[in-house]
C-alpha cells in the first residue's frame, strides 16, 4: 500500500488514527503493531512470515545478549549470530540470484534461480533490527522485553517500507510513552501533505518522462538533449519520490506521537559530493559510518587501512540498493569521488566561487544518478558515449517522447526551483506571523486537494524505494 494512494488516505489511515486516538495508553502500541502488519500485508501477504521470525528471532537473542551482558565471549557470539543470521536472510532474498547469475557466467554452468520475490523494505526493517541488537551488545540501550513493543519498533509502518532507517534509541523512550497534541499532530499532517506534494505532483511526473526514455527500446539510439531530459527527470524523480516518502514517515511518525530524524537536508544545494552525502539519505550514512566505517577503525588508522575501510563502506552501499553491477559501481563511483575530493580537491574547490563548486557537484551527482537508473552495463557505456559525443539523434526523434517532453517538461524547472529551500527563505522574509499561519495553511489546503485531483486522474504512480 502507497501512502500516495486513495486508499491509504481516505480508508486506512482515518480508520487507524481513531482507532488510535480512542485506545487507552497501554493499547496503542498493540493497535500500531496490527495496524502495521496489516499494512505491510496489504501488498506483501506471504512475507509477514518472513518478519514476524526475524522479529522473534532476534527478540530470543537480545535477551540472552542481556543476561550474559558480564560474559564476554557467550555475549560476543550471540552477535555474531544475529549478524549471520540476518544478512543471511536478506541475502537469500535480495542477493542469491545474483550470485547464481555471476556462478553462472564463470563457469558456464546452469544453475536454477531461486523462485523468490523480493519482499519490500527487507532491506530497511533488517538494518534497524540490526542496530537494535548491535546497541544492546554495546549496551547503547536496554534489552527490550515485551515483544510487542519490539514489533511496534521493526513494523512500525511509516518508516517501515522506505525509511528513514530509525535507530532503537531514538524512538526508545517514545516506545514506552509519547506526547500526543494538537500541536503535534497538526505538525505532523503538514509534513505529510508535504511529502505527499513533493510525490504526486512532482516525483509521478519526473517519473513520466525519466521512465519514457530509459524504457524505450530505442534508448541506446539517444543523443545529448533527450539523455539531458532523461537525467535531470531521474535526478528529481527519485529525490523527490524519496524526499516526499520520508516527509510522510515523519509527518506521520508525529501523528502517532513519535519523532524521526531528517533524512534528507536540501542535497542538491551541495557544493561538494561529500556535502551531498551529508544531505542525502542521511540515515542510510550514518548508519553505516556507526556500524561499518567506525568498527573498521574508521580514519583513525593506517592511510592503506582508511582506503579499505572507505572502500568497503561505499561497495556495501552500493549493494545495499539493488543486486545488480550498476549498484556496485554506482557505490564505487562515489568512493573514488570521495577519494579524489578528500586527498585532492578539497582545498581547490574551497578557493572556487559557490556557483562554481554547485555545478561541479550536481554534474557528477547527475551522472551517479545515471549510473543507477541504468541497469544493463553494456546500455550504460552506450548511453555515457552518447551523451557526450553530441550524436545526431535528439529529441525529435521519437513521436512518444516527444508527447511527454512537450507536456511534462514544464516540471523540471519547477522541480529545479523545488529543490532548493525557497519555502524557508519565504518563511524567513515575512514578518508576520499571522499572515505566515495563513497563507502556509491556505497553501497546503491547496496541495492536497491537487494531489486528491491528480491521484484520481493518473494512475501512474511509481515508487522508487520500494525495490530496496
Amino acid at each position: 500500500m502507497l501512502f500516495s494512494s486513495l486508499t491509504f488516505l481516505f480508508f486506512f489511515l482515518p480508520i487507524l488514527l481513531i482507532l488510535y486516538y480512542i485506545a487507552k495508553e497501554k493499547y496503542k502500541n498493540v493497535i500500531l503493531c496490527i495496524a502495521s502488519f496489516l499494512f505491510y500485508a496489504w501488498g506483501e501477504p506471504k512475507y509477514i512470515v518472513l518478519m514476524m521470525v526475524s522479529i522473534i528471532v532476534n527478540y530470543i537473542i537480545a535477551l540472552f545478549i542481556d543476561k550474559f551482558k558480564n560474559q564476554r565471549m557467550k555475549k560476543k557470539g550471540l552477535l555474531i549470530l544475529a549478524i549471520v543470521f540476518n544478512i543471511f536472510m536478506l541475502f537469500v532474498f535480495k542477493y542469491a540470484n545474483f550470485l547464481i547469475d555471476i556462478v553462472n557466467s564463470l563457469f558456464h554452468l546452469r544453475l536454477a534461480s531461486l523462485e523468490l520475490a523480493l519482499p519490500i523494505g527487507i532491506s530497511f526493517y533488517t538494518f534497524q533490527i540490526l542496530s537494535y541488537v548491535i546497541d544492546v551488545y554495546r549496551g547503547e540501550v536496554g534489552v527490550q522485553k515485551n515483544i510487542i513493543t519490539l514489533g511496534t519498533y521493526i513494523s512500525l509502518f511509516p518508516q517501515l517500507i522506505a525509511g528513514p532507517i530509525v535507530r532503537y534509541s531514538t524512538i526508545e523512550e517514545q516506545l514506552k510513552k509519547r506526547d500526543h497534541s494538537l500541536e503535534k499532530f497538526t505538525s505532523g499532517l503538514k509534513r505529510f501533505v508535504i511529502g505527499l506534494g513533493k510525490k504526486v505532483i512532482i516525483a509521478n511526473n519526473m517519473a513520466l518522462i525519466a521512465d519514457t526514455i530509459f524504457n524505450s527500446a530505442h534508448v541506446t539510439e539517444y543523443g545529448f538533449l533527450i539523455l539531458l531530459s532523461a537525467i535531470l527527470s531521474y535526478t528529481f524523480q527519485i529525490y523527490f519520490d524519496f524526499s516526499g516518502y520520508s516527509d510522510m514517515a515523519i509527518g506521520l511518525g508525529k501523528m502517532f506521537g513519535f519523532d524521526f530524524l531528517e533524512n534528507f537536508n536540501y542535497p542538491y544545494i551541495s557544493e561538494s559530493i561529500t556535502d551531498f552525502w551529508r544531505r542525502w539519505h542521511i540515515s542510510l550514512s550514518t548508519w553505516f559510518r556507526d556500524y561499518v566505517y567506525i568498527p573498521l577503525g574508521g580514519n583513525r588508522c593506517s592511510k592503506l587501512r582508511w582506503l579499505f575501510n572507505l572502500f568497503v563502506v561505499w561497495f556495501l552501499t552500493g549493494l545495499w540498493h539493488g543486486a545488480s553491477w550498476n549498484f556496485i559501481i554506482w557505490g564505487l563511483y562515489f568512493f573514488v569521488l570521495l577519494l579524489i575530493e578528500k586527498l585532492f580537491l578539497k582545498k581547490f574547490l574551497d578557493r572556487l566561487p559557490g556557483i562554481i563548486r554547485w555545478c561541479y557537484a550536481f554534474l557528477f551527482i547527475n551522472l551517479g544518478w545515471l549510473i543507477f537508473r541504468v541497469e544493463n552495463v553494456q546500455n550504460l557505456f552506450t548511453l555515457f558515449s552518447n551523451l557526450f559525443s553530441l550524436k545526431k539523434g535528439d529529441l525529435w526523434m521519437d513521436i512518444a517522447h516527444n508527447y511527454y517532453l512537450l507536456n511534462y517538461v514544464f516540471y523540471i524547472p519547477i522541480a529545479f526551483l523545488c529543490s532548493f529551500p525557497i519555502v524557508k527563505w519565504m518563511d524567513h522574509k515575512m514578518s508576520s506571523e499571522f499572515g505566515k499561519k495563513i497563507l502556509s495553511n491556505i497553501g497546503l489546503l491547496v496541495l492536497f486537494v491537487l494531489c486528491i485531483l491528480y491521484l484520481i486522474n493518473n494512475s501512474y504512480n511509481p515508487f522508487i524505494y520500494f525495490r530496496f
